[in-house]
């Protein structure tokens, strides 16, 4: 458990076969702060909205449909 919590990864076998493997949890996620967030937030990419809602226009199938109509 020692080697574990220091990030080492154990595959378990059973007669010669792999059965699990024994990793170490990663860790939780923190809470980012205002500033942090702003920060981090300012080196990323600009959203070319047009382009977005085009996508989630194509990815959404929005017309109701009766489920029973077969």
């Amino acid at each position: 458990m020692d080697a574990v919590e220091r990030g080492q990864a154990f595959t378990v076998t059973r007669d010669g076969h792999r059965i699990a493997e024994l990793i170490p949890l990663r860790p939780r996620r923190r809470f980012l702060s205002r500033e942090e967030f702003t920060a981090t937030a300012r080196g990323a990419l600009p959203i070319d909205l047009e382009a977005f809602r085009a996508d989630q226009a194509a990815a959404v199938d929005d017309r109701t449909t009766d489920p029973y109509d077969r």
